[in-house]
């Protein structure tokens, strides 16, 4: 094995360490579908070499997730919440009740916070939901020292809870008498 491959080795066995360790710390991950102009929030788990995420029916929305297609993954840093690594997948559905879908939904119980039905979700989420596993597929596209340039800020998604409305004409006043 001649420097440059062993490098290469070296290399890939260190991003993919940065990428387990940073997507199973992280509770939060961004996720652009290919097709999509923006990258969306999503909550996951680490299960078997990939990301598992469950959502659709009542649970958070996939929208432009699907089989065989691809989508951008960037994981956030835990402590200080700025990018941390990010990455081209492979979007995978899990047929439900499968061994492969048993196992990623066990994993996704243990991080689904305030679930009104802790006892049944399984049986839900095989009835309403899909469950999806984004394997990595190729290198890293961002990692500490290789970051791209530009803030990657974005306008917030439209959304119903949107209440941007003038302030009421006696706030200034209640506001200075507090002084």
């Amino acid at each position: 094995m001649d420097r440059n491959s062993a490098a290469t080795t070296a290399d890939d066995f260190l991003d993919q360490a940065l990428l387990e360790e940073a997507a199973k710390k992280s509770g939060l991950l961004w996720v652009r579908a290919d097709g999509e102009s923006q990258a969306r929030p999503l909550w996951h788990a680490w299960h078997d070499g990939a990301v598992v995420v469950v959502g659709d029916g009542t649970e958070q929305p996939l929208h432009g997730l699907t089989a065989g297609a691809r989508a951008v993954v960037t994981v956030r840093s835990k402590d200080k919440g700025g990018r941390l690594t990010g990455w081209d997948a492979e979007v995978v559905e899990l047929a439900p009740e499968g061994e492969a879908w048993l196992g990623a939904v066990e994993e996704l119980k243990g991080k689904r916070l305030n679930a009104p039905d802790t006892d049944t979700i399984a049986e839900r989420w095989a009835r309403e939901c899909r469950v999806l596993r984004l394997q990595p597929a190729g290198a890293l596209t961002e990692r500490p020292g290789a970051m791209p340039d530009g803030s990657h800020a974005a306008r917030p998604m439209p959304t119903p809870a949107t209440t941007r409305r003038p302030i009421p004409a006696g706030l200034p006043k209640l506001l200075l008498k507090r002084r």
